[in-house]
This record gives structure tokens, C-alpha cells and sequence, in this order.
């Protein structure tokens, strides 16, 4: 990747997520990144392929950190306990603004925009990772577990840029320690 790619999807990624990509022109982009319009437009034709680039750089770091907690961790529970820790590392993190992936369907609702696509692209991966993990852990009722863990996520990914994170972080938790213990009546 050239400097000038590397500046211009930095700058496009703390921008994008810290305004809203909409609330963004490519104009600021460029001044921000300190390049041409032609050098812009070299590497990404157009906004939507800058923004397409923005969410796969983020798919990319998501999946890097489930894959090191994968490699670090023992148990299939432990490691959906770090992804969790992972979560709300970010919910803690200074400008949180809640999840990209979110924030850029509520921007792109038509789900045939490649932007919309980008996420779920994402989406879909993430639920079968975690639909793999919750199979791990010997649980018979593993697809229902990893969509509720995708839906306590996308919850408190969307309430811990609303209100105190502490308290939503902790109900993340103790959601996840719930469907890591959780039986069904079938087991």
C-alpha cells in the first residue's frame, strides 16, 4: 500500500467514523490527507470505494483480534469471553461512536448499495465465527446462542455511545456469561 493510499484511508477512517461518512466530503479528505484530487481518485474512483476500503480495513482489525484470541485462548468459551473483552475495550475507548458497521447501514440502507453490502459481508462472517465458537463449546443450541451474542453486541455497541459505557459493558458480560452457561431444555 502506497503512503499516500495509507494517508487517505487513515484520515477517511477517523473521519468517517468520528462525523458520519455522509457528513464528510471527499474535498476534506483530501486537504485532510494532504493529497491531490488525482491521487484520490487514482486509489479509490470514487467515495463509495473509499468507503468500501474504510469498512474492510475495520472487518480486517475485527477479524485479526478474534483470530488472535483464537490463537491465545484455550477454550472455545474463553475465547468468545475475549471477544466480548474486545467489544467492550472498544465501547471504553476514548471517541467511541458506537459500531462502523452499524453506523454505515443506517447511512447506506439499500442493502444493494457496496456499501450496505460491505457490511453485510461482515456481518454474515461475524455470526458464523461466533455460530462456530458457540458449536465449540459443546452448547446444542448453538446458532440461536451466536445470534443472541451478534444482538447483545449490537446492542450495547449502540447504548455505549449514549450513556455511561460502565453499566452497559457489564450487562454485555453478564449477557454473554448467561449464554455461555445457559442450557436448553434439550441437553
Amino acid at each position: 500500500m502506497s503512503e499516500a493510499r495509507m494517508r487517505l484511508l487513515s484520515t477517511a477512517t477517523g473521519l468517517f467514523y468520528a462525523e458520519g461518512i455522509h457528513a464528510v466530503g471527499v474535498d476534506r479528505v483530501i486537504a485532510e490527507a494532504q493529497v491531490t484530487r488525482a491521487t484520490l481518485y487514482r486509489h479509490f474512483p470514487s467515495k463509495d470505494d473509499l468507503t468500501v476500503a474504510y469498512l474492510t480495513a475495520a472487518d480486517e482489525a475485527i477479524r485479526a483480534r478474534v483470530e488472535n484470541a483464537r490463537d491465545a485462548k484455550s477454550t472455545a468459551d474463553d475465547v468468545i469471553r475475549e471477544v466480548a473483552k474486545s467489544i467492550t475495550d472498544d465501547i471504553n475507548s476514548r471517541g467511541f461512536r458506537g459500531c462502523a458497521f452499524l453506523n454505515a447501514a443506517a447511512e447506506y440502507p439499500d442493502p444493494a448499495h457496496p456499501v450496505h453490502q460491505a457490511v453485510l459481508r461482515h456481518r454474515d462472517w461475524f455470526l458464523t465465527t461466533m455460530t462456530e465458537l458457540f458449536t465449540a463449546t459443546g452448547k446444542p443450541d448453538s446458532e440461536p446462542a451466536a445470534r443472541h451474542f451478534v444482538m447483545l453486541r449490537d446492542g450495547a455497541m449502540t447504548a455505549g455511545c449514549l450513556s455511561d459505557p460502565d453499566p452497559i459493558c457489564e450487562t454485555f458480560h453478564r449477557g454473554v456469561d448467561g449464554l455461555l452457561t445457559y442450557r436448553s431444555r434439550n441437553a
